[in-house]
């Protein structure tokens, strides 16, 4: 909470407090003044301490909640500020870039593997401007419940291939490999579970440096099909590994961020495995690093 917000908050507080104390103070005088038996006003004042000292519980705990309450609210506030402010800037980069690619096209005399590397590089910013967009409907779509997964049985062997081929293509400074893979079928929504597996490489390649390894584990655990992105990037505070999976959220210092992105792709991950019945979670890598795994039942 800001500063002036929490001494309000604060004050008002005391100030409830203070004054029902006060005013079971008064009560107590005012039945001792009664002249009833000791006996009676012993009871009043016992029964007076007692219904006190529950509302007082409540009062306590409902200054909680109230406190609890709008700190998520301001957080959640701040990091949709941080979100605005971050997209704005993830959706001008590509498009000024594709401007820039197309006005030097057009107004230069170039060779042809000069027009075809920049047509490239357009092709990528354009590919990440759509993927940007993509979580952001996704997000709303999520939240709004509109979205159900479609499921069919896909082979792994291939879907893990394909993506693998994807990968390298977006990432060519990257090395992604794909270590292992059971020859199962699995049941899911198919544009989904590359959505999932696609923001985990993302998030790997971003807090990665160019000549580290990304591997993708694939295996069958008992009745469950578990997927692992493996990498030897910075790793997670463990400060921050409950909040990685909420909306906006993203790992680090706002003020000296240069790490690109929305804070949307865990979300978006960890939302479309829960309509599958399915986990995501965080381990450490040794020595250093991260491990992102997601479970879906067989």
């Amino acid at each position: 909470m800001k500063k002036q917000t929490t001494f309000f908050f604060y004050a008002l507080s005391l100030y409830v407090v203070l004054q029902f104390l006060w005013w079971g103070f008064h009560l107590i005088e005012l039945t001792q003044a009664t002249g009833d038996d000791t006996g009676v006003i012993s009871k009043r004042i016992t029964m007076i301490v007692g219904e006190g000292a529950v509302f007082l519980v409540l009062l306590f705990l409902g200054l909680w909640k109230i406190r609890s309450s709008v700190r998520k609210e301001f957080e959640l506030s701040q990091r949709q500020n941080n979100f605005l402010l971050s997209v704005t800037h993830e959706l001008k980069t590509p498009i000024a870039s594709n401007k820039l690619y197309l006005q030097t096209i057009q107004k230069r005399n170039l060779d042809e593997e000069q027009r075809l590397d920049l047509l490239s590089k357009a092709i990528i910013e354009n590919e990440r401007l759509e993927k940007l967009i993509d979580n952001i409907l996704n997000a709303a779509r999520v939240e709004s419940q509109e979205i159900k997964p479609i499921k069919e049985y896909v082979e792994i062997n291939h879907f893990l291939k394909l993506l693998l081929s994807q990968f390298k293509k977006r990432f060519p400074n990257n090395r992604i490999e794909l270590v292992d893979f059971p020859d199962i079928s699995v049941r899911f929504d198919l544009f989904m579970i590359e959505t999932v597996i696609s923001n985990l490489v993302d998030n790997a390649i971003k807090y990665s440096n160019e000549n580290s390894i990304i591997k993708l584990i694939a295996k069958k655990e008992n009745h469950n099909f578990v997927f692992q992105v493996i990498d030897e990037g910075i790793g997670i505070d463990e400060k921050e590994q409950k909040q990685i999976f909420s909306k906006f959220y993203r790992v680090g210092n706002e003020e000296i961020r240069t790490q690109k992105g929305s804070g949307l792709g865990l979300f978006i991950a960890s939302e479309f495995l829960k309509l599958h019945n399915g986990t995501i979670i965080y381990l450490k890598n040794q020595p250093r690093g991260s491990i992102f795994q997601i479970t879906l039942p067989l």
